[in-house]
């Protein structure tokens, strides 16, 4: 018995042809929302590690078949045209719908795989971070990751991240933060300095004490410290000077002076007897310790794996105990007023 329905016979080389232009089109979309997320031809070949005069070209190219300009450029920046503007939100929502096309036909969404990239403070990321990602790499046999340890503040958009753990107070911006733990700036000295020289009980008895400072450029000629929330900026006599927190601690380890640090950092000398913390009562506010990450409209399986795992984990690495990382006035304060 025939069919009364039959399939239509495709022309080969019309195919092929609708596909290249389909790559090209979506490749040309990419790089227009990559210029304009970045600010700039330059940061989006960064971004897209593709040279600058492709994706000047692929723009150019683009504007001559839509037949409109996209951007008004200027010496300093790219700034969207009304056309532009138009044009990039229906770039979005078709790539977003390609993207997520492709994460459910490879599985995303259904086992966590793939590429990530997290950056971290250098520190944090040799003393905490890298061995955690260890541990994370064990259990998650189908992800890889990039981790990139630095003091300098990365663009998770310039640089491809999706994930940033930050030590301070974050600007404001449409990235989410969650805050996990937070971290003191401590003073401290070990138990043989302290017996030879004496403990400092207020600020004015640093003048008198051989202090360990860390500065790459300058020798610091003063600490900061706080008291009933003002700012106080102390006198201090620098005996060292150094160019890292951890050159700094072992110099205390072995009796140079006072070193003021970030409290994760010294904490197993602490634990050891090797350093006690001192001045505790006039340390600053601690500082924040935050997972940030972008927001997206459906986070990918990989991503939210990493981020439910390794929160708890650096959580309970950054805070010892109870009142590990909290500040001392602030503690004083709570058992005065249960």
């Amino acid at each position: 018995m025939q069919s009364c329905t039959s399939v239509p016979k495709i022309d080969k080389d019309l195919l092929e042809k609708w596909c290249g232009e389909a790559v090209d089109r979506l490749e040309a979309m990419s790089i227009i929302v990559a210029v304009t997320e970045t600010g700039s031809f330059s940061a989006a070949s960064r971004l897209l590690r593709i040279p600058v005069a492709t994706v000047s070209r692929k723009v150019a190219d683009l504007e001559t078949r839509l037949k409109a300009e996209l951007f008004q450029r200027s010496s300093r920046q790219m700034i969207l045209t009304d056309a532009g503007r138009s044009y990039i939100e229906a770039c979005k929502r078709i790539i977003e719908q390609v993207d997520e096309a492709e994460r459910e036909v490879s599985g995303e969404y259904k086992s966590p795989k793939g590429d990530l990239a997290v950056t971290s403070p250098w520190g944090l990321g040799h003393m905490h971070l890298l061995p955690l990602t260890i541990d994370f790499l064990r259990e998650h046999p189908e992800i890889s990751l990039r981790l990139v340890m630095t003091d300098r503040v990365v663009s998770t958009t310039d640089e491809g991240i999706d994930v940033a753990i930050r030590i301070g107070v974050l600007p404001d911006s449409s990235m989410i933060a969650t805050r996990i733990s937070s971290i003191r700036v401590v003073v401290c000295a070990s138990p043989g300095y302290l017996q030879t020289r004496g403990v400092p009980t207020k600020l004015a008895d640093l003048v008198n004490h051989d202090c360990i400072t860390v500065d790459s450029l300058v020798t610091p000629s003063s600490w900061r410290f706080a008291s009933d929330s003002r700012p106080i900026v102390t006198p201090i006599h620098s005996r060292l000077c150094v160019n890292t927190s951890e050159a700094a601690i072992l110099a205390a380890i072995s009796g140079a002076g006072l070193a003021r640090v970030m409290s994760y950092k010294m904490e197993s000398a602490r634990r050891a007897g090797d350093l006690r913390i001192v001045l505790e009562e006039f340390e600053e506010e601690p500082l924040p310790v935050s997972v940030v990450y972008a927001p997206r409209k459906i986070m990918p399986l990989k991503l939210r794996t990493f981020l439910n795992w390794i929160s708890p984990r650096l959580k309970a690495r950054l805070t010892p105990g109870a009142d590990g990382e909290r500040n001392p006035r602030t503690a004083k304060r709570a058992k005065a007023h249960p």
